[in-house]
């Protein structure tokens, strides 16, 4: 599997280039599932409006569905488990892209495991998968517990564990005025693991194990890991 991880989406230029990079041919040739999941487990989203905002792609801050796809569906992972899994398994297997919402990465966390998406992952290896925010964060070791709103059953703030590192997105977002680099710094040093403080405009591309950060903002690695950035 191949990852584009975002604070924010698609936002410029150079991450729709390392998405195209990484679909290897163009978006209007791919088909994409979005996956709205985690918007229903946070306080701020829920279901409703946004929801539909993400799905429709009228969520302009933050394009993910709106780029022009050869075709795009929904993968609803609390209902996964209700249906066999030849109703969806297959339907994943031939997707080029899946496009994971933000939201709560625990509770994205926990239906990606309870739907069994987490377990097909692995065997997915032309895939992308497109985080957006808490679509990201998913992927990684552990979130910390700045970031823990919905309470798995299990407790804890781990997450997939795909990559090696944390995410701290959407650093000096005007409407977060706590996602300061002081606080991301002050997040990271009760992790085990290194992690990067992301703005907006920032993405991290991973293939093969490399890891990349694609940028036309700003961002910082908060502890010591090898990176080459993009520009």
């Amino acid at each position: 599997m191949k990852l584009l991880l975002t604070s924010a989406g698609i936002k410029n230029p150079s991450i729709h280039d390392a998405l195209v990079d990484l679909l290897g041919k163009p978006i209007s040739e791919s088909s994409a599932l979005c996956i709205p999941t985690a918007m229903y487990g946070h306080p701020w989203i829920g279901p409703g409006v946004k929801a539909w905002e993400f799905i429709s792609g009228r969520e302009p801050r933050c394009p993910m569905c709106e780029l022009g796809w050869k075709s795009l569906g929904v993968l609803e992972l609390t209902a996964l488990p209700s249906i066999d899994e030849e109703r969806w398994v297959p339907l994943v297997q031939e997707t080029d892209v899946l496009l994971a919402s933000g939201g709560d990465a625990l509770y994205l966390c926990h239906w990606m495991r309870q739907s069994g998406l987490a377990d097909l992952l692995p065997s997915l290896d032309e895939m992308v998968w497109v985080g957006l925010s808490a679509g990201s964060m998913v992927m990684t070791p552990t979130i910390g517990d700045d970031f823990v709103g919905w309470k798995p059953p299990t407790g804890g703030d781990e997450t997939l564990g795909i990559v090696d590192f944390s995410i701290f997105p959407h650093l000096d977002n005007e409407d977060l005025p706590s996602n300061t680099i002081a606080n991301a710094e002050r997040w990271a040093a009760g992790l085990s693991g290194p992690a990067y403080a992301i703005d907006d405009q920032t993405a991290i591309k991973v293939t093969d194990g490399t890891v990349e950060v694609v940028s036309e903002g700003h961002w910082k690695l908060l502890t010591p890991s090898p990176v080459r950035e993009s520009r």
